[in-house]
């Protein structure tokens, strides 16, 4: 199962078209609201979660994303829950995905030394120890990082190619009329 974390100010394009491109892939996600189980987002679209942070399993969980957003960033690193999940998920090698400011939050817990990352522009500096490589998406090993609302469907194509394989993603990325 992987987890997509949705707090108060999160960017939903992020949010949304890297879930609809997991799920189109097939792919077991969930959206927990940190916040509550309804979410504003930056742009003040309200979105339903599927979950509350109770009911994320860590037994069954294969990795999760973060979408970035102002100020929604910020909301999901002061979230107990969500650092919780992402030192489980950095401990026990299940892949963590990170878009736009959202990186930021593995820089400041220092999981992206020596790893290739991106980010938004002006993040750059909270990627502590990261090789910050300024490319749309951004795979090293497990961790999975992107610039930002733009590349959310390349975003969602490289966790798809991560996870199932790249022919797997493509193949959703045609029938979405991307490629």
């Amino acid at each position: 199962m992987f987890y997509v974390f949705l707090a108060d100010g999160f960017e939903e394009t992020e949010a949304l078209a890297t879930l609809d491109v997991m799920r189109r892939a097939k792919l077991d996600v969930l959206t927990v609201g940190v916040t509550g189980e309804m979410v504003t987002s930056s742009h003040k679209v309200t979105v339903k979660a599927d979950i509350t942070p109770d009911k994320v399993d860590f037994d069954n969980i294969e990795g999760i994303v973060l979408p970035g957003g102002v100020p929604g960033t910020p909301n999901l690193e002061k979230a107990d829950c969500v650092i919780n999940t992402v030192k489980y998920c950095y401990e026990n090698d299940k892949y963590i995905a990170a878009i736009c400011a959202a990186p930021s939050i593995l820089g400041h817990l220092g999981m992206l030394k020596g790893r290739n990352a991106t980010c938004f522009p002006e993040y750059e500096t909270e990627l502590d120890g990261a090789n910050y490589t300024a490319a749309h998406t951004e795979t090293d090993g497990k961790v999975i990082t992107a610039k930002g609302a733009g590349c959310a469907v390349e975003f969602g194509h490289a966790i798809v190619s991560a996870v199932l394989s790249k022919e797997t993603a493509d193949s959703v990325i045609e029938a979405m009329q991307c490629l």
